[in-house]
């Protein structure tokens, strides 16, 4: 770890680093991607995890002008560091707090129709987004609901429907069958609905192109770098970079069992590092060797080097035995998320995805922002 520095980042173990140039970049891409539709970002569960205040800002800074959270919580947070910016929650209307939402100008994307009808009674006035459920069968008005309101237009009198949209549930494979038949339903309701500029593409939605973009498209994971495709190659930049402290360096002979359960044994004489970050990090267990999979790595002297034994809730275990033994010493830092080792790498090893991954990262982290 660096041995300067503000104290946060001298004490901890780790180091996370988020860099609000690249941020800035992959959310621009996206807009210049999707134009001439405008480009909102979604900053939910703290951005992803990185931060919801200093990502916003960035993202602000770069020319974003509306927002979505998950939680009127979120909102409030994000509404006192952005006064004028466009904020909708996507959790809907929380029963009995329209008052809140209308006090911090956050427009509820409503989902049901108990939600239309409180939002109209408690917060006349208000915008507020129709979110209908195409598909993925979540959040939503069905299309029953749907079609009930437009058989009963007066439901629907007095509400200023600032956006209507949906969520695409196979985006990530591009050539799945479901995001047509999902577009083609959306098209169908919004007919059925009042006239309103209308959002359906998330980040792997935008790379559909021009159909699946309407008036505003509303990235996410591919903001902070996550790849929004499934196997094909990541056009985004990397934001997250994730640097441990090595503690220790271990000779083990042969036969020697490392971590709980001493399931992974030494077939040769080998060194091993212990750094510190674990499962309390947001570090899955998962990512240990398991049978019919291969363990995760990390980068360290230059190169990969695999997972071996159990993640700890503090600790990790690494097989330097292939490195030179003078490379690897106590202090020195080793990359778990960056420029070699992907965030999208780090959750196929573990089994998951970035988004799971990025939401997990710890708060011992020191973190530090950069560009």
């Amino acid at each position: 770890m660096p041995a300067a520095g503000p104290p946060a980042v001298r004490l901890a173990p780790a180091v996370l680093t988020v860099d609000l140039g690249a941020l800035k970049a992959n959310w621009q891409h996206l807009r210049d991607e999707a134009s001439p539709a405008a480009c909102a970002a979604c900053v939910k569960g703290d951005a992803y995890g990185l931060g919801l205040e200093r990502c916003a800002a960035a993202l602000a800074d770069a020319g974003c002008r509306t927002f979505f959270v998950a939680t009127p919580e979120e909102g409030r947070t994000l509404r006192e560091r952005l006064p004028d910016g466009v904020i909708y929650v996507l959790d809907g209307l929380m029963p009995g707090l329209a008052g809140f939402y209308a006090a911090h100008d956050l427009r509820p994307a409503l989902s049901s129709p108990e939600e239309i009808a409180e939002w109209l009674a408690a917060a006349p006035g208000h915008k507020a987004a129709l979110h209908v459920d195409t598909g993925i069968n979540r959040l939503g008005l069905t299309p029953r609901d749907v079609a009930a309101l437009a058989a009963h237009p007066q439901r629907l009198a007095g509400l200023d429907i600032a956006l209507v949209m949906s969520h695409l549930a196979c985006a990530d494979e591009p050539g799945h069958p479901g995001n047509e038949a999902q577009r083609v339903l959306f098209e169908h309701l919004r007919a059925l609905l009042p006239p309103a500029p209308a959002s359906f593409a998330n980040s792997a939605g935008i790379f559909l192109g021009p159909p699946f973009h309407y008036d505003l498209v509303r990235p996410g994971v591919a903001i902070y770098g996550g790849n929004p495709f499934t196997g094909i190659a990541n056009p985004m930049r990397p934001v997250v970079h994730l640097e441990t402290t090595i503690l220790q360096v271990r000779e083990i002979e042969a036969g020697g069992r490392v971590g709980y359960g001493g399931e992974w044994t030494a077939q040769r004489d080998s060194r091993v590092a212990v750094i510190a970050a674990g499962y309390r990090d947001g570090l899955l267990r998962s990512l240990a060797a398991r049978p019919g999979k291969a363990p995760g790595n990390v980068w360290l002297g230059g190169g990969r080097v695999p997972i071996v034994g159990r993640i700890s809730m503090d600790l990790i275990t690494v097989d330097v035995s292939d490195l030179p033994a003078g490379d690897v010493r106590r202090g020195m830092t080793a990359e778990v998320i960056g420029e070699h080792i992907s965030v999208d790498e780090v959750a196929e090893a573990a089994g998951t995805i970035a988004y799971e991954i990025l939401t997990a990262l710890g708060s011992r982290f020191a973190r530090v922002y950069i560009g």
